[in-house]
């Protein structure tokens, strides 16, 4: 009895070529091996792939269209009727709508890497800016030969070996079939040409190494790690080809008093503790503005922060300044001669009953007032 072939693939019988193409494209993207490798799936799939084969081809067609089934003297859907199958090339067809055709040569001139160059800076210079002119080793036009690779006149001729695709092709046989693999041509090395006369300088390939100065202009408010990007200052490419770009990262070095958070700066200054009580002024060699008097007021307190807005480090696109935070650090005397401790006896006693008076009213009012008690408050209802 004839196999029903249409209802294999799923479509009904007289079904257009493009339907049939369909339809096997959806089952082979079901039940390929590669995909599916359950047995029973695999089973299906070669049913399938005969159906493929019987009713793409017009002769086979033909003779199903009559009510006979074509395949009944190669075996009856066993491997003798599978072996006809034309492989995984109409496998690749199916998925990719072009069997395993040839991608073509890669062509001798293609486009250089991109290079990388690290640069210190100090933190003056991210604030102003520098041009520095830097030596780098890399690869430039031959300047004998200008990229062409090639002695005097000669040309490059095709390969032999792959008749200029850039591959060679090999067959294989398989239980689906011959494959066909593709691997790049080991002569020219997937070029798809040589030079038989290559130039005595590049050996051919159109380009040599050599050093170069580089001038490189760091913008303002660069900070650590940022890139510069120098567009065709890489390397030149095989063959001559347009050369990649250069990127310097920067790598900021840390600085003596100030700290960099972002635009902003951080300094700590240390102020004696009479100075800190009685107030004073301190002067700082900001980076961008010179000497700054900060003033310290009185009674300030260890840890206090007193700010100076617009005298940070600029921001990188728009200019605009952040600001300088001076973190206020009361230095305690570590020695007193005997006047001394006589003035701070003094001291003591007199600001004694002041502080008992706050003292007082600190614990009259702590019940009711400080995070610490609404929290309380809130998670014990008291």
């Amino acid at each position: 009895m004839a196999r029903d072939y249409f209802g294999m693939l799923g479509v009904s019988a007289g079904a257009s070529d493009s339907e049939i193409k369909r339809a096997y494209r959806k089952l082979a993207r079901e039940l390929h091996p590669d995909v599916n490798p359950d047995e029973a799936a695999q089973a299906r799939f070669k049913e399938v792939s005969v159906a493929y084969e019987v009713l793409t081809d017009p002769e086979k067609r033909r003779i199903v269209d009559l009510g006979g089934d074509p395949m009944e003297s190669a075996g009856a859907g066993g491997g003798g009727g599978f072996a006809g199958f034309g492989g995984l090339g109409d496998v690749f067809e199916a998925f990719f709508g072009g069997g395993s055709s040839s991608r073509g040569p890669a062509g001798r001139v293609r486009p250089g890497s991109d290079s990388l160059l690290r640069m210190r800076l100090d933190l003056a210079e991210c604030a102003t800016g520098v041009t520095k002119q830097v030596t780098v080793d890399t690869a430039v036009l031959c300047d004998l030969c200008q990229g062409k690779g090639t002695h005097g006149n000669s040309t490059a001729a095709p390969c032999d070996t792959c008749g200029g695709r850039g591959e060679i092709q090999t067959v294989q046989r398989s239980l689906l079939g011959q494959v066909l693999t593709s691997r790049p041509c080991p002569v020219c090395g997937g070029v798809g040409e040589v030079i038989p006369d290559p130039c005595n300088r590049c050996a051919g390939d159109g380009r040599v190494r050599a050093r170069r100065d580089i001038s490189v202009k760091i913008p303002a408010g660069v900070a650590d790690g940022m890139r510069v990007r120098l567009a065709a200052q890489g390397e030149v490419g095989p063959g001559g080809g347009p050369a990649g770009d250069l990127y310097v990262e920067v790598h900021e070095t840390p600085h003596d008093v100030f700290v960099r958070d972002g635009d902003d700066l951080h300094c700590t200054i240390s102020v004696p503790m009479v100075d800190a009580a009685l107030g004073t002024t301190v002067t700082v060699d900001a980076i961008l503005d010179g000497p700054i008097e900060i003033t310290v007021g009185a009674g300030t307190q260890p840890g206090s922060i007193t700010t100076l807005r617009g005298h940070g480090m600029p921001h990188l696109r728009s200019g605009v300044r952040g600001n300088l935070h001076a973190h206020i650090d009361v230095v305690v005397p570590a020695r007193l001669d005997h006047e001394d401790i006589e003035l701070l006896r003094a001291f003591k006693e007199r600001s004694s009953g002041a502080a008992e008076v706050r003292t007082a009213q600190s614990n009259h009012t702590s019940h009711g007032s400080g995070l610490f008690n609404k929290l309380r408050e809130t998670f014990t209802g008291r």
